[in-house]
């Protein structure tokens, strides 16, 4: 088994899927490809996260989605974590017509005694630390429910 493929499903070890549970979740494009560079695909990943609120599986609190990666701060309602981010990330390539993402995902349960708030400022300011843009209010792919 190659390292990407063993690095996948190490990833699955050991997770769970809480109802009402907060994570931060990290997902990577297919060999780091810059796909989210492009407006309309940019904007095709979003318009997928937000589906997945009218669907009530989730309750976004943060989001950026950056060229080959997005940041996603999410609370599950019903669905398995797997499940929501496996849609989104399928939808997502099925919509832009192309494999687009390597396979896995990175989550990290949010603590009760974590500061959302700094948690969705760390988020955001990808752009920032990434020298994409000087200031969040020139980058156009987050949002957060506090603003």
């Amino acid at each position: 088994m190659n390292n990407l493929k063993r690095h996948a499903s190490d990833l699955r070890i050991g997770r769970t899927s809480e109802p009402g549970r907060l994570y931060l979740v990290t997902t990577v494009t297919l060999n780091r490809e810059p796909v989210f560079a492009n407006l309309a695909s940019a904007r095709t990943l979003i318009n997928t996260l937000r589906s997945e609120l009218s669907r009530n599986q989730i309750q976004t609190w943060a989001y950026v989605v950056m060229p080959d990666h997005f940041h996603w701060l999410m609370q599950l309602n019903h669905e398995a974590l797997s499940a929501v981010v496996g849609r989104v990330k399928g939808l997502t390539a099925k919509q832009l017509g192309q494999s687009i993402w390597q396979s896995g995902f990175h989550d990290r349960a949010v603590r009760k005694e974590d500061d959302l708030k700094a948690m969705a400022r760390y988020i955001i300011a990808n752009p920032l630390r990434a020298g994409i843009v000087e200031s969040v209010a020139n980058y156009p792919h987050w949002d957060a429910v506090w603003l």
